[in-house]
């Protein structure tokens, strides 16, 4: 006998769970399914993020600034600290108790908003005139029956072909995560967000560093003057960074304590190198996750790439089924999956649930910090928009030098007639949080002189963006 529900949600991802927790809001009656286990195989809802991204990959950046601020800049602050070591053990612990209390925060939203939660792996059946028939296998293996469905199954690393990850010697954002010392010689293949970010974890905490990418341009993504900004920051820190590198093998050397890596590779003039590394972090990438998901019982219509197919409003080929995140196109961020997961449980609602995927903020946690929002200057000149540009420099700003971390700036980009604000990009400290006022204001379609007419307290960070939008009519006050 199957278990009826208005809706019901498979994945606890960012997507999955705010999708499941809005839908209750709304009165409906709501199952999640997530599969994640902890160490003790009980529930560990949160996805990707909360258990090997997002979440864990936070708390131990802020671990390694901490150990390097201890070891290279308390002294500049008249602060004397010997014998600074770092127990790496105690570091994992510390990011593995935080993760815990992720957990357990959206078991217990789950339980507050009446949602029930099934541990187990979430799988179609069939269709009936009813709605969709969901098993959940797990510890005990159940039906569900729900009239709506939300699939919000995330993304997986991708691997390199002939390279498998083992989690001991080649590492995903997981094993990258679970490292308990610090490796004396560190590859990364992929200079993205997971391949930064871990890198600069590790190269903190001692490790040579050595990222290798295939790409001729470094962060392509981002705005081009950003993006040499942060090359020129993290060559300075000891990061090095090889661009235009085609990986041709990479083979195992040695045996138990001893086992390391080789790694084969033509560079960008051509040249043939090689890398000698203890562990090898690969991160070239994520794709959708539907393993068990069974979409052929129902019908349900992927991609080439493997992507849940959906419409602009989330809709995928089959009456009441949705699909949100990581598992559908759009890029692979968890605040996307969240506004997506809300959007699809009021549209489901008979609401009119909105996603702006033109004001979705883009967060590098390094330090310094990235952040964007909107298009970049290259964007604008591809699409022959005129635009004005205006940036300014922490170098300038009161509050960062106190702080002691002078890096980077707030580049504003604004429509040439109209002044309506295009695109912001920030590097430098606390770029995740001075993002948040660009987005508001991109939102409502603000000009930057709206921006520079607005009061911001000093001294702070955020004078930083009323000064990019001076300097768009180029009459900044402070540089």
């Amino acid at each position: 006998m199957s278990k009826p529900f208005d809706v019901v949600v498979i994945g606890a991802g960012p997507g999955g769970y705010i999708a499941a927790i809005r839908a209750a809001q709304l009165g409906f009656n709501v199952a999640c399914i997530d599969a994640w286990k902890n160490a003790s195989g009980g529930p560990a809802p949160g996805g990707t993020c909360t258990n090997v991204g997002c979440i864990p990959s936070k708390a131990l950046l802020q671990s390694s600034e901490y150990f390097e601020h201890a070891k290279l800049h308390f002294s500049e602050h008249g602060i004397t600290a010997s014998g600074v070591k770092i127990d790496a053990t105690q570091m994992i612990a510390r990011k593995d108790a935080v993760v815990k209390q992720n957990n357990d925060g959206i078991l217990y939203l789950f339980k507050k908003n009446k949602v029930s939660f099934f541990h187990g792996q979430g799988s179609f059946v069939k269709a009936t005139e009813a709605g969709y028939e969901i098993k959940v296998s797990g510890s005990s293996e159940e039906t569900l029956l729900g009239k709506q469905v939300i699939v919000a199954t995330g993304s997986s690393p991708r691997a390199m072909p002939g390279v498998f990850f083992d989690e001991e010697l080649v590492l995903s954002n997981d094993g990258a995560l679970r490292l308990g010392a610090v490796p004396k010689r560190l590859g990364l293949i992929g200079s993205g967000v997971i391949g930064l970010e871990m890198g600069s974890v590790w190269r903190r905490l001692g490790a040579e560093v050595t990222i290798l990418e295939a790409l001729p341009t470094f962060l392509g993504a981002a705005d081009e003057q950003i993006a040499k900004e942060a090359k020129k920051a993290f060559d300075k820190q000891g990061l090095k960074i090889a661009l235009g590198v085609k990986v041709d093998e990479v083979k195992k050397t040695g045996k138990g304590a001893k086992a390391a890596l080789s790694i084969a590779y033509t560079d960008a003039q051509g040249g043939a190198q090689a890398l000698e590394v203890d562990k090898l972090i690969v991160s070239i990438g994520r794709v959708p996750h539907t393993a068990g998901l069974n979409p052929e019982a129902v019908g349900l219509q992927l991609d080439e790439r493997g992507a849940i197919v959906v419409d602009a409003d989330c809709k995928t080929n089959l009456p009441g089924v949705w699909a949100v995140g990581d598992v559908v196109r759009g890029p692979m961020l968890a605040h996307k999956a969240e506004e997506e997961g809300v959007a699809v449980a009021e549209r489901i609602a008979g609401q009119h649930g909105h996603v702006n995927f033109g004001t979705i903020p883009w967060v590098i946690y390094t330090s310094p910090e990235i952040a964007w929002v909107g298009r970049t200057e290259q964007q604008l000149k591809a699409d022959g928009v005129r635009y004005k540009a205006g940036t300014f420099p922490f170098l300038a700003n009161g509050r960062a030098r106190a702080l002691g971390d002078t890096t980077g700036m707030v580049k504003m980009l604004a429509d040439a007639d109209t002044d309506e604000i295009l695109g912001v990009h920030i590097i430098g400290p606390m770029a995740s949080e001075l993002i948040a006022e660009a987005v508001v204001a991109m939102e409502f379609k603000a000009s930057s002189e709206d921006i520079a007419r607005i009061c911001h307290a000093h001294p702070s960070l955020s004078e930083a963006t009323k000064e990019a939008a001076l300097a768009v009519d180029k009459r900044t006050l402070n540089f």
